[in-house]
C-alpha cells in the first residue's frame, strides 16, 4: 500500500481527494486493502487526522514520502510534487491540481502488520464491518461503499477490533 503511509506519523497524500477534503481535524481515517485477485480485502489500519497541509509543505516536511521507485521498481511515496511545486514525472494522474490540497498528517496509527494479524484481518473484516454498519455483503464495497462517514461508536468499534487483532 502506497497511500496512506502507516508509520510513526501516518499520512494520506495523493489518493481519495474527496475523503481528504471532507475529513476534519480529529476525525479517523481507516484504509481498506486494494483488490487483489484471489485475496479478500481487509481493513489495513487507521489513524486520527491531526493536520491538513498542501503538497509543497509535505515535500519539505516528509522527504521520505516523496514519490520514488523502490528496490523492486514499485512506486512508493505520496508526495506528488517536485521542489518547485510542479507535478512529479512519476505521477501520471490527470487530476493533479485537485490533489495538491489536504495532504493529511495523522497520529495514533493502528495498522495490521504481521502475517498473523493480516490473515486474521482478512478472515474477519466482512463479518466485523457487517456488524458495525448493519449491512450484509459479499465484498467490502457492498457494506461500506467508497468513503463512508462513521459515527463515534462505529469508529470505536472498528478501532477496538483492530486493537484486538494486534494482541
Amino acid at each position: 500500500m502506497n497511500d496512506p503511509i502507516f508509520v510513526k506519523t501516518p499520512t494520506l497524500g495523493a489518493c481519495v481527494p474527496n475523503i481528504r477534503r471532507a475529513v476534519s481535524i480529529g476525525d479517523w481515517i481507516f484504509a481498506i486493502s486494494g483488490r487483489i485477485p484471489g485475496e479478500r480485502q481487509f481493513v489495513v489500519g487507521g489513524f486520527r487526522v491531526n493536520e491538513k497541509i498542501d503538497q509543497l509543505a509535505a515535500f519539505h516536511r516528509f522527504p521520505e514520502n516523496r514519490l520514488h521507485r523502490g528496490p523492486t521498481g514499485q512506486m512508493m511515496g505520496n508526495v506528488i510534487v517536485n521542489a518547485d511545486g510542479t507535478q512529479h514525472p512519476e505521477d501520471t494522474h490527470s487530476n493533479f491540481e485537485r490533489r495538491l490540497e489536504n495532504y493529511i498528517v495523522g497520529g495514533q496509527p493502528i495498522v495490521l502488520e504481521t502475517p498473523d494479524e493480516i490473515d486474521r484481518g482478512r478472515a474477519q473484516t466482512l463479518t466485523v464491518l457487517s456488524q458495525i454498519f448493519g449491512r450484509q455483503g459479499n465484498r467490502v464495497f457492498d457494506i461500506i461503499g467508497r468513503g463512508r462517514k462513521m459515527d463515534t461508536h462505529q469508529v470505536n468499534e472498528l478501532h477496538g477490533w483492530l486493537e484486538s487483532l494486534k494482541q
